[in-house]
């Protein structure tokens, strides 16, 4: 990072003074400048995981135990300004009996949550009548965060350094544009021999709305990836993701039945080293009957001249299951046809999905997978959840047979 970039990181820092995440800033408005931090709210996240993968090809079974601390201070109003900011802590708890991909442990699956502590977000926000701006370390979710999310899942949170303007006008329309110098990942704080920390550069995530009515909603976005060279790493893992991406969304419903549907198409950009034009493409249809939801969709993501679709930012945990076995997309494309079940069992949300994954370019069957989940909000502050992965392959030469479990308590306050 450049000192110019550091530099400004640390006015925001310090014009944060603490650590922020997901705490609205402008529940409180106040009179004064002091009256922003008394007036402040401060919250504690706790999330522990246990998480288990027994994979293919590997001999010992990963069980990681690990815990994240999250300490969030946001401030109220003052004169349309506000600060928030937050720290995150990671621990492993017991033996490393897992790849969290800095350890060394090779000899275990991956289970992608490094030690370490690290300031999450800490940003100062402008907010008017119908426009805001937001300057330094926050959250950018879009959409449904197929191509630009946090990775909540994962005990780091991904965020982005750079400044976010936002604005929202009459007759449904919104505009949504950041500019990233700096992407802070989940396999920090500290860079490891596998995959960098921070992946540096000049970002344009632009996204434009229009609400058409209460059921019908479309929006334009294009994703100008500039990603600078690290050096230790091969080129797949910096620079080579670079990439222009420019498509549109879809989110509507036909009275009880949801519609969703996206384009969009890229092409190498920045100083990547490869040449290559890929589409993506995705569509679901679900409806909800007597509180059991149905879902049926299918995505493609393309490949051309032996390169995939990229979508280096995207929450991929939330796409092409769980057990994450696609997390880079095949040089002959993917195409996922999927089906699921949610409902409710008492105050437990349940889930299953089922997922058949074939190659996009070639004749290819890639394999299946089976998604299950429960969820128990056991109060406003305590929640539970059992989520089971198993992913079954048909490309023996190119994936494994993998189960992963997981048992997970958050605690807010």
């Amino acid at each position: 990072m450049s000192l110019f970039k550091q530099r400004l990181l640390v006015m925001s820092i310090a014009g944060a003074s603490m650590a922020a995440t997901g705490v609205s800033a402008e529940e409180s408005v106040t009179n004064s400048i002091a009256d922003m931090v008394t007036n402040g709210k401060a919250s504690i996240d706790l999330r522990y995981r246990f998480e288990y993968v027994d994979q293919d090809g590997i001999d010992e079974e990963a069980e990681a135990h690990t815990i994240r601390s999250r300490l969030t201070f946001a401030s109220a109003t003052y004169e349309g300004f506000s600060f928030l900011a937050e720290f995150d802590d990671v621990r492993h708890i017991g033996d490393d009996d897992f790849n969290d991909t800095t350890n060394g442990n090779t000899e275990f699956p991956v289970v992608a949550d490094p030690e370490g502590t690290d300031v999450n977000q800490a940003w100062i926000k402008y907010a008017g009548e119908s426009a805001s701006g937001n300057f330094g370390r926050q959250r950018i979710l879009h959409g449904n965060q197929r191509f630009i999310g946090g990775v909540g899942w994962r005990q780091n949170e991904q965020t982005y350094d750079g400044f976010r303007a936002e604005w929202k006008g009459g007759s449904g329309l919104s505009a949504d544009v950041s500019y990233v110098y700096n992407v802070n990942r989940i396999f920090g704080p500290d860079s490891g021999p596998v995959q960098p920390a921070d992946l540096e550069g000049d970002n344009i995530f632009a996204r434009f709305g229009w609400q058409i009515n209460e059921e019908h909603a479309v929006t334009a976005f294009s994703y100008i990836l500039d990603i600078d060279e690290e050096e230790d790493y091969p080129a797949g893992r910096s620079v080579d993701n670079s990439s222009d991406t420019y498509g549109l969304e879809y989110d509507g419903k036909l009275g009880p039945v949801g519609l969703k549907g996206a384009f969009a198409t890229q092409s190498d950009g920045g100083d990547s080293n490869l040449s290559y034009d890929a589409n993506y493409y995705m569509a679901e249809v679900s409806a909800t009957v007597a509180g059991i939801k149905g879902i049926v969709g299918y995505e493609v993501l393309e490949g051309d001249n032996g390169v995939g679709f990229k979508t280096p930012y995207a929450t991929l945990h939330k796409f092409q299951g769980w057990a994450d076995k696609f997390l880079v997309t095949p040089g002959d494309g993917i195409e996922d046809a999927y089906v699921g079940i949610t409902g409710k069992l008492g105050p437990v949300k349940l889930g299953a999905f089922y997922h058949d994954f074939q190659a996009n370019d070639s004749s290819t069957d890639f394999g299946t997978e089976i998604d299950l989940v429960a969820t128990y909000p056991v109060n406003k502050n305590l929640s539970l959840q059992l989520k089971y992965a198993s992913f079954d392959t048909d490309d023996e030469d190119r994936y494994t047979d993998t189960d992963k479990a997981w048992f997970t308590v958050q605690f807010k306050i």
